[in-house]
């Protein structure tokens, strides 16, 4: 849809990264949830998408939009200025941004629903 929406080649680059990026925010260790709340959830959508390119094109765009859509989900939107989301997600790729600092962002520009 994004593809549709904005552009760009359609088409999946590696199913098994997509599969291992879908189990991400679940993640336990020694029984405890990797990803604490919601939006460290978020951020792990955002980072792995963005950064282990499971689509030939718009991984940028959709990392953004899963987190997005999963904090929705959770009762939470997304509040910025118009372009700050696309710069974000462009930040989260160039500057290698970790889980932590991507979900202070989101939590900083999120509302509940």
């Amino acid at each position: 849809m994004i593809i549709d929406e904005t552009g760009g080649m359609h088409g999946l680059l590696d199913y098994g990264a997509l599969l291992s990026i879908e189990a991400m925010p679940k993640q336990k260790v020694f029984k405890l949830e990797l990803y604490k709340d919601i939006f460290e959830k978020a951020a792990a959508y955002a980072k792995f998408i963005i950064s282990n390119h499971p689509f030939l094109d718009g991984n940028k765009r959709t990392g953004i939009s899963a987190a997005s859509i999963f904090m929705e989900n959770n009762g939470y939107a997304i509040e910025a200025q118009e372009g700050e989301i696309e710069k974000f997600a462009l930040t989260i790729a160039t500057e290698k941004l970790e889980i932590p600092k991507i979900a202070h962002w989101l939590e900083k520009y999120s509302k509940t629903n």
